[in-house]
């Protein structure tokens, strides 16, 4: 048997597209908990065909773990599916807009009127109460509006969509905690746009640059990352290659600034990668490689193909086979 999780027994009803939903619900399926994610079945989530310029498809990544059902939530004939579905289910998730959500009936309003232990998480672009409530946007959007962006280069990181993941995660724990304490759940709100202003707080690699912190080129065209902040690591590392004069000068700027850095890269280049990280073994100088992109193997365990969990969830929801036939048939699943 396997070891239990935090999250066993836990019920999500997934009702989002594209990156942010996804991952917050993945979070929650590592968790154990059982996400069923609802599905168009016109083609599913639009991550399923989406490639990004690497020419690969993240939806298998993103959806690992959870279960498909198509619905087509446009159908009246759905309403009665959505209800049989959520008798079992703790969480609802969407990030539809929120005229979306009300048209589609899934928005915390509709879901929790006689479920008041449901926890309802809406991820949404902006503020629902906001003059952009109904703009669509995506993460470049929302960096844009941060202040994040410097033109004319794209950011790296998906700041906004993996930060908004992460605030609805933590949302939804939050919530979970508190219906185990008070017995009620609730409907919360998590937006993208705040995600990426949350990233304004704090300091970008860039504003801490300096010759303690930085990308040095060795001898045989590798690069090695050096952040050594503390005074202590800096020490360590000045003295380990054999330039102790420089312990002063970790934050000096404009013009000294530059020469300790070219000088600290005039050395680095006299040995090999594995030459420096073998001379600093066992030291604390917060010197490591800078490695090539590894292959993720946690894409040998694949996504659910669309709707392949459709008639065992709606079977267990008491959803029979000659209804789910006469619902193939119409197409609301």
């Amino acid at each position: 048997m396997p070891d239990p999780k935090p999250l066993d027994g836990v019920r999500v009803l997934d009702f989002t597209r594209l990156l942010p939903g996804a991952y917050a619900t993945l979070l929650l399926a590592e968790l154990g908990a059982d996400v069923v994610k609802i599905e168009d079945p016109r083609g599913g989530d639009g991550m399923r065909t989406l490639r990004v310029s690497d020419g690969r498809s993240y939806f298998d990544l993103l959806n690992r773990g959870k279960r498909s059902l198509t619905l087509d939530l446009r159908s009246p004939d759905a309403a009665p599916i959505l209800d049989a579905l959520l008798e079992s289910a703790d969480v609802a998730v969407d990030s539809f807009r929120p005229s979306a959500a009300r048209r589609l009936g899934v928005d915390a309003a509709t879901l929790r009127a006689s479920r008041p232990r449901l926890v309802c998480v809406s991820v949404l672009g902006f503020d629902r109460h906001s003059a952009r409530a109904e703009t669509p946007a995506h993460d470049l959007n929302y960096q844009a509006l941060a202040g994040l962006l410097r033109p004319p280069d794209l950011p790296g990181p998906l700041v906004s969509d993996v930060g908004g993941a992460m605030h609805a995660a933590v949302a939804i724990l939050a919530a979970l905690v508190a219906r185990h304490r008070t017995g009620a759940g609730c409907a919360l709100d998590v937006t993208l746009e705040g995600a990426a202003d949350a990233w304004t707080l704090f300091p970008a690699t860039r504003q801490l640059e300096g010759a303690c912190y930085a990308l040095y080129a060795t001898a045989d065209g590798e690069w090695l990352a050096l952040a050594a902040l503390e005074a202590k690591f800096w020490r360590a590392f000045c003295e380990g290659i054999g330039r102790p004069d420089l312990v002063p000068r970790q934050h000096a700027a404009g013009a000294e600034g530059e020469r300790v850095r070219r000088e600290i890269g005039e050395l680095m280049r006299t040995r090999t990668k594995d030459e420096w990280l073998d001379h600093f073994a066992g030291v604390d100088v917060c010197l490591t490689p800078v490695e090539h992109p590894p292959v993720d193997d946690r894409r040998a365990l694949p996504a659910p193909a669309l709707g392949a969990d459709t008639d065992v969830v709606l079977e267990a929801a008491g959803v029979d086979a000659a209804a789910r036939l006469q619902l193939r048939r119409s197409g609301v699943i």
